[in-house]
């Protein structure tokens, strides 16, 4: 453009090469040259080690920062060792998890009952700073959080001349304040108010921080409640040579059929835990349609022994559980070390170091079983789940750190229509701790929910008269030898003659002498001559009741068996008749056919 200034900018390929070299250096300045470096020199930076200058560069971190380090580093530790899931939880807002239910579709149970709690159709949430099995756990042990209850003890002795503590809670003593004694006096006879009775966990009590939580909780409702303590528990001494275990249902039917005798009018109820969920599922699995109660819980079952000694000596956490158990027990046997020093090995109880040690060197011998794998396996609720005739309630938790889930009987849950399997993904052992503040226990709620819509249901007066499921046969493979794999990893035969069975297995037994007078001591008494009259009469409807039963069910379930299987074999036979023959009487039926319709069918259509 007209009158535009222009610049002209020097460039490289302008330079003239006959410039000089001082013009040359002006425009590209060399780099100034390092001082030559000697042989002295170079062998100091060799022999330098890189691992010096890396510990150099970690001595100038502050010491703090590795403190910080370190601790974070046990948090992570922590958290994965005690299974916290808080941020998981955290993501998810603490809206917990829904609790899954397995039950058979087609039961009544489902449609009349199942259906009106909304507790098992809702969700558990965690309380958040109790967001690990373990912590639940160790919370429940150790503080437990449980109201203030006062029981008032009922002695109750055996045939064998054991005692029993039952004590009980009514709605009186925790709303009221009041006390009144419990006795069997004839304004009590009719009283009609539902009565739950519970059984604690191993070297459990009616002390217990979860007993206390469901007997509170129940008897403001309006409950009475009744606690079975087992023998030597409860702050009472043995009186005789008898011990429990956990298949010893025998005293759970004694003191069921007591109440029922006492409180004839009042409808009964039952709940387990842990341990106690085990006999209370194999109790009602003996017993069938027999027992009086009208509904179950069963809380944190074991199910099956065997596979929770598997479990309970697989991780290092869960040893912590087995030593803490075998402590208890310990103290459970000092406790009643003149009675055990007599009829086990002491020394070698007071040196056992897992609940398998125990039980072998006390329970095995007391029980008078072969081989501790033989008291784990005869003494399994799993056993009995589908001889369970009357509603249960059964709630477990999968990171259960004592009673793994692995051991949840679930096809035979689901075969049952008696029985509702409600398992959360969370809660610890017997826990289940809710809210902020962890004042309650979710699953007590639950149970209090279930019996209160059962007492409303149609379902259970139909069940108590029309339920008729029998006992299962001894066949020759529950008689035959069984494979025990000892302690040292070797496979020893345990001999199944009929010797073995009755005294090992007496929590099965239904002989003439369980079911004779049982003596009560209470602190206003019992009248004898009507506690006598009313068991014997009851024993003689129930002997012959029993005979009946014992005559036709075995027969009638054979002679079903054997007709379903000659009709199989029928069949089975027939299809191998026909497969194995065809090619003959094929031949011969194409050739009969063709006589028979040959002046109707075309010649051509049998040539095809």
């Amino acid at each position: 453009m007209p009158g535009t200034p222009t610049f002209t900018y020097p460039s490289i390929l302008s330079i003239s090469t006959k410039e000089t070299p001082s013009q040359r250096s002006d425009l590209f300045p060399e780099p100034p040259l390092l001082p030559p470096m000697g042989c002295e020199t170079l062998a100091a930076n060799a022999a330098v080690s890189p691992y010096d200058l890396l510990f150099q560069a970690l001595a100038l971190i502050p010491v703090s920062h590795y403190f910080m380090a370190a601790f974070l580093l046990f948090l992570i530790f922590l958290y994965n060792f005690l299974e916290i899931h808080f941020l998981r939880d955290l993501l998810t807002l603490f809206r917990g998890d829904p609790v899954t239910l397995t039950y058979n579709s087609c039961s009544d149970l489902c449609q009349s009952v199942v259906a009106k709690c909304k507790i098992l159709h809702g969700r558990y949430s965690v309380t958040p700073w109790l967001s690990s099995p373990h912590l639940q756990t160790a919370f429940l042990s150790i503080f437990g959080r449980a109201p203030p209850v006062t029981y008032r003890r009922h002695l109750f002795r055996a045939l064998d001349g054991g005692t029993i503590a039952l004590d009980w809670l009514t709605y009186s003593d925790v709303v009221e304040g009041t006390s009144r004694a419990i006795d069997s006096s004839a304004a009590l006879k009719g009283d009609k108010t539902p009565i739950m009775i519970v059984i604690p966990g191993l070297t459990s009590d009616s002390a217990s921080a979860y007993v206390k939580h469901l007997a509170f909780n129940m008897a403001r409702q309006g409950w009475n409640v009744l606690v079975s303590n087992h023998r030597g528990l409860g702050g009472v001494s043995l009186t005789s040579d008898c011990f429990y275990n956990a298949g010893w249902t025998e005293d759970v039917r004694k003191i069921i059929d007591h109440i029922r005798c006492e409180y004839p009018e009042a409808p009964l109820y039952a709940v387990g835990t842990s341990i106690g969920a085990n006999i209370l599922v194999k109790y009602l699995g003996e017993d069938g349609a027999n027992t009086p109660l009208v509904g179950a819980a069963a809380i944190c079952s074991p199910w099956d022994l065997l596979i929770c000694d598997r479990f309970i000596n697989r991780r290092p956490v869960q040893k912590i559980y087995d030593r803490v158990l075998t402590v208890g027990l310990q103290v459970y046997a000092q406790l009643h070390q003149s009675i055990l020093s007599r009829l086990a090995d002491w020394e070698s109880i007071k040196k056992s170091n897992s609940v398998r040690d125990f039980d072998n060197h006390a329970t095995r011998v007391l029980g008078k079983f072969e081989t501790v794998d033989t008291y784990y396996r005869r003494s399994s609720s799993t056993n009995y789940v589908e001889n369970v005739s009357v509603p249960l309630l059964c709630i477990s938790a999968l990171d259960d750190p004592v009673c793994t889930s692995e051991a949840i009987p679930w096809d035979e849950c689901r075969a049952n229509e008696n029985i509702i399997l409600a398992t959360a993904a969370h809660g610890g052992h017997l826990a289940f701790y809710e809210g902020i503040t962890a004042s309650s226990l979710w699953w007590v709620r639950a149970v209090d929910e279930f019996f209160g819509v059962l007492r409303t249901s149609p379902f259970r007066r139909q069940k108590i008269q029309g339920s008729t499921l029998p006992k299962p046969l001894q066949s020759s493979i529950d008689q035959g030898p069984y494979l025990n794999v000892m302690g040292d990893g070797m496979v020893a035969a345990a001999g199944s003659e009929p010797r073995d069975i009755v005294p090992e297995d007496m929590s099965n037994e239904h002989m003439i002498h369980s079911k004779k007078e049982e003596d009560t001591i209470s602190d206003k008494g019992t009248g004898p001559d009507l506690t006598d009259k009313i068991y014997s009469n009851k024993h003689i409807m129930r002997q012959a009741e029993q005979n009946v039963k014992d005559l036709i069910v075995p027969v009638q379930r054979r002679v079903d068996q054997l007709s379903r299987r000659s009709r199989r074999s029928i069949w089975l036979l027939a299809y191998i008749a026909i497969i194995t023959t065809w090619p003959f009487v094929g031949s011969v039926l194409i050739s009969v056919l063709k006589r028979r319709f040959k002046t109707f069918v075309p010649a051509t259509l049998f040539k095809k």
